[in-house]
C-alpha cells in the first residue's frame, strides 16, 4: 500500500506551480484562483478543521508551516490563505461561534474552495483596532438583519465563500460586533479597488452591501461597545504567527534567489563569484541570523499555542513585529548585494520586495505594538 502523502509533501507538490505562475499574476493584478483550486483538491483547505467535520484538524504549527511554504513561492496566495486558517483556528479554540455557523463553514471548507475572511477596515473608520465605530449598519427586521456598508481592503474577495463583517446594529441602544454573511447575497458588490505596490494578486478589493438581506441567526457576536476590551487572545496569538509565516516566507524566497545570484554571477573585474567577497559572505550570515531568528520564534510560539501555554496579545504583537521587521531587513540586504540587478523586474527580488513591505501597514502596525509594550513596563 503506498504511504499516505505528509502534510508538507502535498504542500511542497503545488508551491513550484505557484511560484512559476507568480509574476504574471503580480503584472496583471489577477487573483490566482488555480492555486485555491490546487489546495482544495490536496485537502488543505480543511487543515485546521476539527476532524469530526471532515478536516485534519491541525493545529497553528502546521497552519504556519504551510502558509510559509507557500509564502515562498507566492505571498499573494499564502495571505489570503492565512486569514482563512486564522478563522478557522480561532473558531475552533473559542467556541463562542454558534455551532450551526461553525459546522456550515467547516464544511464548505471540506468540500470545496471556500474561503473565509473578516471585513472590518472601512474608508472613513480605517482599521477598528484604532478604535472608533464602523459605519457599515445592520438593522433588525422580522425578515432578518439589512446591510449597508462598504469595506476595503478586503482580502480575497474574489474567491471567498464568507464575509465576516465587523458592522453596528441600527438600535437605540446600539450594538457592535460581527456578523457572518454569505458571499454573492443581492445587494453585494465587489468593486475592484485594489491596485497596490505589493501583495497585488490578493484581490483586496472593496465589498458594498446595498441593504443585503441576512438570515438573523447570523450574528456571531454582538456587544456594547464599551463591552470590547482587552483584545481576543486567541486572534492576536494566531493572527501573530501566520501572518509572520507569510512574510517570513517571502524573505526566504529572497534568501535563496540571492544565494544562487551571488554563486553564480562573476564580474570580469573581480575574476570569481561575488559569493567569494567576505563583504558579502558577512552581509548573508546576517540574513542567516535574522532568519533563524525568525525561525524559531514562529516555532515555540506557534507550538505554545497548541500546547495551550498562556500568552498574551502583546507578546504576540512583539512577535510580528520581529518577525516582520527581520523579512524586510533580509530583502533589503539583499538588495543591496544585487545593485540594478534586483530592482529589475526580469529578476523576482524587486517583487519580494514590494511584498515583504506589506508586513508593516499589517494589524497591528510597530507603533500601536511599541506604545503598548512601553505602557506596560511604565506601569500606565
Amino acid at each position: 500500500m503506498d504511504a499516505v502523502p505528509s502534510i508538507i509533501d502535498r504542500v511542497n507538490l503545488l508551491v513550484p506551480g505557484f511560484a512559476e505562475r507568480a509574476p504574471s499574476h503580480d503584472r496583471a493584478a489577477s487573483f490566482p484562483f488555480e492555486n485555491f483550486q490546487e489546495l482544495s483538491e490536496a485537502s488543505l483547505l480543511a487543515l485546521p478543521v476539527p476532524k469530526a467535520l471532515g478536516g485534519a484538524g491541525a493545529g497553528v504549527r502546521e497552519a504556519a508551516r504551510v502558509v510559509n511554504a507557500v509564502g515562498k513561492a507566492d505571498a499573494a496566495t499564502a495571505l489570503v490563505l492565512a486569514m482563512h486558517y486564522i478563522h478557522h483556528l480561532v473558531i475552533t479554540r473559542n467556541g463562542n461561534w454558534p455551532a450551526h455557523l461553525a459546522q456550515r463553514v467547516s464544511r464548505d471548507a471540506v468540500n470545496g474552495p471556500a474561503l473565509i475572511n473578516a471585513l472590518r477596515v472601512e474608508p472613513d473608520q480605517g482599521s477598528p483596532s484604532r478604535g472608533g465605530l464602523p459605519q457599515t449598519t445592520a438593522k433588525r427586521t422580522t425578515e432578518g438583519w439589512r446591510m449597508t456598508g462598504r469595506k476595503i481592503y478586503s482580502t480575497g474577495s474574489p474567491i471567498l465563500k464568507w464575509y465576516t463583517v465587523w458592522a453596528k446594529t441600527h438600535e437605540p441602544d446600539v450594538r457592535v460586533g460581527v456578523f457572518q454573511v454569505p458571499a454573492g447575497l443581492p445587494g453585494t458588490e465587489i468593486v475592484e479597488t485594489w491596485d497596490h505596490l505589493g501583495l497585488r494578486a490578493s484581490g483586496s478589493h472593496d465589498v458594498v452591501f446595498d441593504d443585503v438581506l441576512i438570515p438573523l441567526d447570523h450574528e456571531v457576536d454582538l456587544r456594547r461597545p464599551s463591552e470590547w476590551g482587552a483584545p481576543d487572545v486567541s486572534q492576536a496569538t494566531i493572527q501573530a504567527v501566520l501572518v509572520g509565516a507569510v512574510y517570513d516566507g517571502v524573505a526566504r524566497a529572497a534568501r535563496d534567489w540571492l544565494i544562487d545570484f551571488l554563486k553564480t554571477r562573476t564580474p570580469s573585474s573581480l575574476g570569481a563569484p561575488l559569493a567569494t567577497l567576505p563583504r558579502v559572505q558577512e552581509i548573508v550570515g546576517g540574513i542567516e541570523a535574522k532568519l533563524a531568528v525568525n525561525a524559531r520564534l514562529l516555532e515555540t510560539f506557534a507550538r505554545d499555542i497548541d500546547d495551550g501555554v498562556t500568552l498574551t496579545p502583546v507578546e504576540a504583537n512583539i512577535l510580528k513585529l520581529t518577525v516582520t521587521n527581520n523579512a524586510v531587513a533580509v530583502v533589503e540586504d539583499a538588495l543591496s548585494l544585487t545593485s540594478n540587478h534586483g530592482l529589475t523586474r526580469a529578476n523576482p527580488l524587486e517583487r519580494h520586495y514590494r511584498d515583504v513591505l506589506c508586513g508593516r501597514v499589517h494589524t497591528p502596525q510597530d507603533d500601536s505594538t511599541k506604545i503598548s509594550a512601553g505602557r506596560i513596563a511604565l506601569g500606565i
